[in-house]
């Protein structure tokens, strides 16, 4: 099963770093492939020279262009998605290391279910929040949960 993880960032070379540290996690793990897009607003600030560099490691896709916002820019990823499940985890968003533990139990779901988890909010100061993801009827509302912990099926 193949994961889809999407991050759109714009002028935030150091959100691109960190985002690209916290893939380490994952491509650890020799029983999870995953993808990494990214869908960059155009930057001046040296994003698109960095993952030039990287030479497709992680599976690397990206495009670098202006679009019309953040919403925009999303639907890029998806579009380019190839995965069974897409994750938005965008610039400076960083994966929990435990995150190949969930990763490993979506090869066991249906095509077309979301499943959501918890974030933890790391706010830069030494204060971290959970957020526990709420009911899936809740989204009906809003957003069960982040979209940095939502997975979603890219077919639909």
């Amino acid at each position: 099963m193949l994961l889809s993880i999407i991050t759109v960032a714009f002028r935030n070379l150091e959100g691109i770093v960190k985002t690209h540290a916290s893939l380490a996690h994952l491509a650890q793990a020799d029983d999870i492939s995953f993808e990494w897009i990214v869908v960059d607003g155009g930057s001046n600030d040296g994003t698109r020279e960095y993952l030039e560099n990287l030479n497709s490691i992680y599976n690397l896709r990206f495009v670098s262009e202006p679009d019309n916002g953040i919403y925009d820019a999303m639907n890029k990823g998806i579009a380019m998605a190839q995965g069974k499940f897409a994750l938005f985890l965008n610039s400076g968003d960083i994966f929990h290391q435990d995150a190949a533990n969930f990763v490993r139990k979506l090869k066991m779901q249906k095509d077309n279910v979301m499943i959501t988890g918890d974030a933890l909010l790391d706010f830069g100061d030494g204060h971290k929040i959970k957020r526990s993801a709420k009911p899936g009827w809740y989204i009906y509302h809003s957003l069960p949960a982040s979209h940095q912990a939502i997975f979603f099926p890219v077919s639909g």
